[in-house]
């Protein structure tokens, strides 16, 4: 984008949403191929490993009030329960209501 382009809008949204889920998918790739290219994995640094592990992308709808709902399976997974503090990155998909 150059300095003349306007705010950014739905399609340059929807984009940047693509490019931020393909680096995340590359991320992913990466430190797997690191953890086999490694053999044992022993030198693999365990963050790294617990962060590609501890991570979901799921769609929810937004309820009343702006309150979203994680999906049971994502938090039996990641051991999530009531009152723990998680952080969240939102990117509209689709929108219900008439423009």
């Amino acid at each position: 984008m150059s300095d003349d382009d306007g705010p950014i809008g739905p399609p340059d949204m929807f984009e940047l949403f693509a490019e931020t889920g393909e680096q995340a998918v590359e991320t992913q790739q990466e430190l797997l191929r690191q953890l086999l290219g490694n053999g044992s994995g022993a030198n693999m640094d365990m963050n790294q490993l617990g962060a590609m592990s501890q991570t979901a992308t799921f769609k929810t709808r937004v309820q009343s009030g702006g309150r979203i709902s994680i999906p049971d399976a994502e938090r039996e997974t990641l051991d999530i329960e009531e009152g723990d503090i998680v952080q969240a990155v939102v990117f509209p998909v689709k929108r219900k209501r008439d423009e």
